[in-house]
């Protein structure tokens, strides 16, 4: 009886094992593959491929089936500016398996755009993965940069990866290194999820933000290193509903809100956590900067359980900031900073003050709670601080010397 049983599982299991080779097969059938080869690509680093990119998009978005648009493996495919536009009548994947590299000669680039290099607008169920990279060749922007070199104009320079009024997006798995200035921009998107990039600039490279998130909401991000010149992550106006976590970050200026309110505008920011990260050297840790002068709101954002290596700023909300040529002068409106939560935050810090709060006078920052908050001086040299103008807080379980009166 025994070898019947057998018998009879072993045949059992001939049909299930087909079902599974038939279920992927039809699967892969299901999708239709537009390679960059397919429409004239080089790939070796030196010929203008950007038409090719920009032939086999229009071809995939165009398919009925979902797509996907593949950059081989082992290959260079030099770009200039490209846009990738939907609607699409199906779901698109770009999977990179290659290099997507930046053309080196600035003067691909006019006046009238030269702050973008691949954008995609308006498409809806995109994903961008493949486990290869974008190289935005950036080393000639950075040397003509007037924050590197005073004598050159200030002008703006690309965004490797762009993303606006897109829907459902998923960026993941991709290398992104050496911007001209921002590495990806996240612009009037909905229900995004950016998980396992890796994204790499030089520490002195200026501007070159690593996401860089504005007028989006339902944003996850998760399991990211970035290693950049400038924010690991700028969250602007219009962001509501943004979790982080997992994010690996430093060299750059660390995790920063804002800035917001520059030239008198609203801003408006809410629903922000950021959970779980690590800081390594950078300028600050968890930052809220907003312009005076402004109007809106930041509220309801959390920062929790961060370990921070050497950072310069580790918490700090900074409602008179100013990065102009000239000092900002007092204005009485100002964005309001309200419910922040900094909690489980430790490490160390390369300067006294550990917490600093400079808030507006007409416009007081409200309910900011600290708690289980310790922070200590590199190398043990000397005791930590903190600073507080125009702030009502409260703390609970923080090693630190308390700033200022406790209100709620």
């Amino acid at each position: 009886m025994a070898s019947h049983k057998l018998l009879h599982l072993e045949f059992a299991a001939v049909p299930l094992l087909a079902l599974l080779f038939l279920s992927s097969a039809l699967t892969a059938s299901s999708q239709s593959v537009f390679s960059l080869d397919r429409y004239g690509g080089h790939g070796d680093g030196r010929h203008d491929d950007t038409q090719a990119l920009a032939m086999a998009w229009k071809a995939a978005c165009a398919s009925p089936r979902p797509a996907i648009v593949l950059v081989p493996g082992g290959k260079r495919y030099l770009l200039k500016l490209v846009r990738l536009s939907g609607p699409c009548k199906s779901s698109v994947t770009l999977t990179v398996k290659g290099t997507l590299v930046a053309s080196p000669n600035m003067a691909d680039w006019s006046d009238k755009d030269r702050r973008h290099w691949i954008v995609f607008r308006s498409v809806d169920k995109l994903t961008v993965n493949g486990g290869g990279a974008i190289d935005g060749n950036g080393e000639t922007w950075w040397k003509h940069s007037c924050k590197i070199n005073k004598a050159m104009p200030c002008k703006e320079a690309p965004t490797a990866l762009s993303f606006h009024y897109c829907t459902s997006l998923r960026v993941e798995d991709l290398k992104i290194v050496n911007s001209q200035q921002i590495h990806m921009s996240v612009e009037d998107c909905t229900n995004v999820q950016l998980a396992r990039l890796s994204i790499t600039a030089s520490g002195t490279s200026p501007n070159t933000d690593g996401i860089h998130i504005t007028r989006s909401r339902d944003v996850k991000v998760t399991n990211c290193k970035i290693k950049t010149g400038d924010d690991c992550m700028s969250i602007e106006d219009g962001t509501h509903n943004l979790h982080v976590s997992k994010v690996v970050c430093g060299p750059g200026h660390g995790i920063s809100i804002g800035s917001l309110g520059d030239d008198n505008s609203r801003a408006e920011v809410s629903g922000i956590t950021i959970d779980t990260v690590q800081l390594y050297g950078t300028t600050n840790g968890a930052r809220i900067k907003t312009y005076q002068g402004g109007s809106g709101y930041a509220k309801d954002i959390t920062f929790q359980n961060m370990i921070m290596y050497n950072v310069k700023n580790p918490i700090i909300i900074d409602q008179n900031y100013c990065d102009k040529a000239k000092p900002c002068g007092q204005q009485r409106s100002a964005v309001e900073v309200s419910n922040v939560v900094f909690k489980n935050i430790r490490g160390t810090t390369i300067s006294k003050d550990a917490i600093k709060m400079n808030c507006s006078k007409n416009v007081p920052c409200h309910g900011i709670t600290l708690q289980n908050i310790n922070l200590k001086m590199q190398g043990g040299k000397g005791t930590t601080k903190s600073t507080c103008q125009n702030a009502k807080w409260r703390k609970s379980g923080t090693v630190l010397p308390q700033p200022c009166t406790a209100k709620n």
